[in-house]
């Protein structure tokens, strides 16, 4: 049997789909209303603050660690931050298209290791959480946040990484600085049994699905960006 004529321009539109999930008004109307994108960076900042109180109460703590590790120890808080300062370099350009702002390395690196690091631990979240879902699947109130609340509260991860290849762009140097960084903080929760605190311990199964993770999500940033052009002024792609 023959393949349909349209097979493939089906196919072309279910991937792009994929890599810009929402229709390009709204994000617009989200990041590129001045109001919105102000809120946005309100909650992102909220959200850092509550995960960075969270890791000061934990066990171990960031007070049981040097300042220059705390990137790697408290990953949901980095994420927030990443995403933070990647919303951010929006500001200037309100008023102007978000699908043309402006674009050069460092902010080719900044969006690429915002959108990794959002997806790794809105995902890694949810699958820690499922792996022993007896500790955690509850109706106690502290079993209602500890599994429900900070379930719902990673997937909002997906969501805002969603929106940045919107508006920035990657390069092979940021997507392997992305690898290499997610790498090293594996290598630093693993290694040294500083991961997030679980109300169990993390085993070769978790530590080996948080290494794919991260090959995975650089190869999904990887595919969901447009790349940066050498001496292009604005958001050009290939």
């Amino acid at each position: 049997m023959g393949e349909s004529p349209d097979g493939p321009t089906e196919r072309r539109g279910w991937r792009a789909r994929l890599r810009r999930p929402f229709p390009e008004r709204w994000v617009q109307y989200y990041l590129g209303n001045g109001a919105s994108l102000g809120w946005l960076l309100v909650v992102d900042g909220a959200a850092f603050l509550l995960g960075v109180s969270f890791y000061v109460h934990s066990d171990p703590s960031l007070n049981d660690l040097s300042s220059l590790a705390y990137p790697l120890f408290g990953d949901s808080p980095t994420a927030l931050a990443l995403a933070t300062l990647s919303v951010a370099t929006l500001l200037p350009n309100l008023g102007r298209r978000v699908t043309e702002a402006p674009s050069n390395r460092l902010l080719a690196l900044l969006h690429t290791l915002a959108f990794v690091w959002l997806v790794k631990y809105g995902l890694w979240t949810a699958i820690a959480l499922n792996l022993r879902p007896d500790l955690y699947v509850g109706f106690t109130p502290a079993l209602l946040w500890e599994y429900w609340g900070i379930l719902i509260t990673h997937l909002f991860f997906l969501l805002q990484a969603a929106v940045i290849p919107y508006y920035g762009e990657t390069t092979r140097e940021a997507l392997a600085a992305a690898l290499v960084f997610l790498l090293l903080n594996d290598a630093f929760d693993y290694g040294l049994g500083l991961y997030p605190p679980l109300r169990y311990e993390a085993g070769p199964l978790l530590a080996g699905i948080t290494v794919a993770l991260s090959v995975a999500v650089v190869g999904y940033a990887a595919w969901a960006f447009d790349r940066h052009q050498s001496g292009s002024d604005g958001g050009a792609a290939e």
